[in-house]
């Protein structure tokens, strides 16, 4: 069985500086503690070489064992305050995926 994916793509803030400091705070922590998950991964876009805007700005994925304990995590109440700072935080916009991990990295 394949694991579900659950991708959250913040798109360039319109205020790197404020996203930032409030980027660990409350929306990385609010992450840990939607339950769960098999492993989280946070990562940060590289800058291009050419200074011309990234595509995204960071990403946030959570892993599941499966799409129904995806689907329950995200009905919590711990997700609905991630998901909430999430619209708060993400003012250059933000994509939100669920995806099935067809090929697992363990």
């Amino acid at each position: 069985m394949s694991e579900t994916k659950i991708t959250v793509i913040y798109d360039n803030p319109t205020d790197p500086a404020a996203f930032e400091s409030a980027y660990e705070a409350e929306q990385l922590e609010a992450a840990r503690r939607i339950p769960g998950y098999l492993r989280l991964e946070a990562s940060k876009v590289w800058p291009k070489e050419d200074g011309s805007p990234t595509p995204a700005y960071r990403m946030i994925d959570l892993y599941y064992p499966d799409y129904a304990t995806a689907v329950d995590a995200v009905s919590t109440p711990e997700a609905g305050a991630f998901f909430e700072a999430m619209a708060r935080l993400s003012t250059g916009g933000v994509r939100v995926l669920m995806s099935d991990v067809e090929v697992p990295s363990h």
